[in-house]
């Protein structure tokens, strides 16, 4: 190995001069907890839109930070930050420093808490019929019953064939499973309530003792196509992102590691 580093490799990594800027930090950290739309990241940060814009456009051309227009009405955007790539550069970080500080993810065990009480998480979408149920069943199987989930819509419809399609699989069977109403959850407690879609989360009611609110701005794979083969490939990404997104989760909520 030559003993004189080139000065490419005396620059810090790219997720560090990203990341390493107080605004863009906050950003992400913001962003780690819920999408959000412009507006309101300014108000979280307090600082000017377009200094909140400016930095969301460096934080997007790096790559881990993605844009969506709104299903709702299509004139706002949500922005999301891309955890397993933030993972990915975490981990190249450290390395790039010491070979012995290149970040190892967590070893996935069912170590816990014993006797403390289940979380209640509630996912909510407009139909209950794709997103929602995707995403409650994701966290029944990677939190191992350790976590309570439910999902419920603003306007149920059946559970949508390529939902039960894409989720057999990954072994899990939705044939059973059936949409219900949000109205019939509006008493219950729950310690989170995710929405999953932007039309829903303007309608979502105030529940019981003010669950911690979070948004996932994902847009209805349904859309997309004319027949459910032409859109089985918008159900096969969405399954993955929101698989990202409760693999994220869980440990957030429970308090501890998951299995990969």
């Amino acid at each position: 190995m030559d003993a004189v580093l080139t000065r490419r490799d005396l620059s810090p990594p790219a997720f560090l001069r990203l990341a390493g800027h107080p605004l863009r930090w906050r950003l992400l950290r913001e962003l780690a907890q819920s999408d959000r739309q412009v507006r309101e990241l300014t108000g979280l940060v307090g600082q000017p839109q377009s200094l909140v814009s400016y930095h969301l456009g460096r934080l997007r051309t790096g790559g881990i930070v993605s844009m969506r227009r709104s299903s709702a009405d299509g004139r706002h955007a949500y922005y999301s930050v891309d955890l397993d790539r933030c993972e990915e550069l975490l981990a190249a970080t450290g390395g790039a420093l010491h070979p012995a500080l290149r970040l190892v993810p967590p070893s996935r065990t069912d170590a816990g808490r014993p006797g403390s009480a289940r979380a209640r998480v509630l996912f909510l979408c407009t139909g209950n019929s794709t997103r929602s149920q995707i995403a409650e069943a994701l966290v029944e199987e990677l939190a191992d019953d350790r976590i309570e989930a439910s999902s419920a819509g603003s306007n149920p419809r059946s559970v949508h064939p390529n939902a039960v399609r894409v989720m057999r699989e990954r072994g899990i069977d939705l044939s059973a499973r059936r949409s219900k109403h949000l109205s019939g959850f509006a008493r219950r407690r729950f310690d989170y309530v995710i929405t999953l879609c932007d039309r829903v989360r303007e309608v979502c009611p105030e529940f019981h003792r003010h669950p911690d609110r979070i948004h996932w701005s994902i847009a209805d794979p349904a859309l997309e196509g004319e027949t459910d083969e032409e859109s089985y490939p918008a159900f096969q990404r969405t399954a993955v992102e929101i698989e990202t997104r409760v693999r994220f989760l869980v440990p957030v909520i429970d308090g501890r590691p998951i299995r990969r």
